[in-house]
């Protein structure tokens, strides 16, 4: 797809969604994507976000979903094909668990080894409560993240609705859908034309 829109980019961008409430909202910042972006979106999702969310809702948003639960896949699609699928891979939501798994070299799903055999640009959206963001322990995984080449947004805090507490509170909130689709513009490599 190619657009004369001044503003438009492409590339093929790699959506990471990992089990966190904030999965749902997905639909959202792929939707504010496609005003400006032309290439292809691939949905990546962990076993529990697929549980949250379920990938074929996903599906009526993005170009592709995979969640490596169907043993047949895994010959075309795992983390060597999709790291040379793609330009660039987005964590939104990424839990405290994905970050911790990915600053400490651990691979316990596609989407973690997939991280690990990237080479582009790979971004985390941190979304999680307040509590878990300020612990130390959450710090140093993101500090090391970016040692570590990796993409961290900060989140911003606002008044969020909590599931598990039935009321708003102050915490980390996911990044609104334009900042999100900034962020995939100011990262996104830039691809040499195919060949003609």
């Amino acid at each position: 797809m190619t657009s004369n829109d001044p503003s438009a980019f492409g590339g093929r961008l790699l959506i990471g969604a990992t089990g966190s409430a904030a999965v749902a909202t997905l639909p959202m910042y792929i939707n504010a994507l496609r005003a400006t972006f032309t290439g292809s979106v691939t949905v990546l999702m962990t076993h529990t976000a697929a549980t949250f969310f379920p990938p074929h809702t996903v599906g009526l948003f993005a170009d592709r979903v995979v969640t490596g639960a169907t043993p047949d896949d895994w010959a075309r699609e795992n983390q060597a094909t999709l790291a040379a699928e793609h330009d660039m891979l987005a964590v939104l939501p990424a839990t405290a668990n994905m970050l911790s798994a990915t600053a400490t070299g651990a691979v316990p799903n596609m989407l973690t080894a997939t991280i690990a055999a990237a080479d582009f640009p790979v971004v985390f959206f941190p979304v999680m409560t307040g509590e878990m963001w300020l612990k130390p322990a959450v710090q140093r995984n993101v500090d090391q993240l970016r040692q570590d080449g990796y993409h961290v947004v900060d989140p911003q805090w606002g008044q969020r609705y909590d599931v598990g507490l039935k009321q708003l509170v102050k915490a980390p909130m996911p990044p609104a859908p334009p900042q999100f689709v900034e962020v995939v513009r100011e990262l996104m490599p830039e691809r040499a034309p195919a060949d003609g």
